[in-house]
């Protein structure tokens, strides 16, 4: 068996697709979908992450404003910059860049933003509505972009056994949430790592999610023939045959597509989707403030 390509590059654009009906309607109706990216030190795969949020606002025509700090500047500073966003009525959404210099408490600055404008799905409300099995309000853009990418797959996850690896707050936890809710219907499992056995767990699941940080960690003997693979992790690893010195890899190791029936790619896999599910929050913030 070889498994077949999980494409999040295709399955993004399908997404991007829809929202630009979406985003005719909101301009002509009088409303550009508006979202701003704070950053904070020169962290490089944090720019190029911004750079890439940025390039698919211009993509699909969603206005994007762009606040660097350098990283010597105070907490003080970015919650001045959040208190100023949150009062812009013709800003929507509002994404505060991870990781933050250590001197800044990034769970604080992210409870400063309106819910309504919270695109990453990273407030205490978002989180606390997932929690209640209430999916109507901002989704944490990873973990919603997996359940989107099984769906567009045409995967049925009704009473199986799903594993989700990691318990963060960003992706495993709310995968864990998503997978198990009503509509998705699957038996959720969080690994993580005080658990026992997680080897043997994960060989007993129809569907992996694996965001664990861990380079490959993934091999074949923890994944049971003909499971959906989704790999969330990357990681730069050394690599001497390469030019440039590293390579990115997942957490799941290339050999696992002999067994599995279908695998996301590192990258191309839920990178793409992980940016288009946040163009689709600040679309979707964009019309409920239309709608107020």
């Amino acid at each position: 068996m070889v498994a077949q390509r999980l494409d999040g590059k295709a399955c993004a654009a399908s997404v991007e697709e829809e929202l630009h009906e979406r985003i005719a309607a909101c301009t002509s109706a009088g409303t550009q979908p508006h979202l701003a990216v704070v950053i904070v030190g020169d962290d490089p795969a944090s720019h190029v992450y911004v750079n890439s949020k940025v390039k698919a606002c211009q993509r699909l025509g969603i206005k994007s404003t762009h606040i660097e700090f350098p990283s010597t500047a105070s907490e003080d500073e970015v919650r001045a910059a959040i208190h100023r966003l949150n009062d812009d009525a013709e800003l929507h959404g509002i994404l505060v860049q991870s990781p933050l210099p250590p001197h800044m408490d990034e769970e604080a600055l992210t409870d400063l933003i309106n819910p309504r404008k919270d695109v990453d799905g990273f407030h205490p409300e978002n989180l606390g509505r997932l929690v209640q099995g209430r999916l109507d309000g901002m989704l944490p853009c990873t973990p919603s972009g997996v359940m989107r990418m099984l769906q567009w797959a045409g995967m049925d996850l009704t009473g199986k056994r799903a594993v989700v690896l990691g318990r963060s707050r960003i992706v495993g936890n709310p995968q864990a949430l998503l997978l198990g809710a009503k509509g998705a219907d699957a038996t959720v499992t969080v690994v993580h790592s005080r658990t026992h056995n997680a080897q043997a767990i994960c060989a007993q699941a129809d569907v992996v999610v694996a965001a664990i940080g861990r380079p490959e960690m993934v091999r074949n003997d923890w994944i049971k023939d003909g499971a959906v693979v989704i790999d969330v992790g990357i990681n730069r690893v050394d690599d001497a045959t390469r030019e440039r010195g590293w390579r990115l890899a997942g957490d799941v190791h290339p050999e696992v597509a002999e067994k599995a029936s279908w695998l996301s790619p590192v990258p191309g896999g839920v990178g793409p989707m992980t940016i288009a599910m946040l163009m689709e929050n600040t679309v979707r913030a964009a019309e409920t403030f239309q709608s107020k």
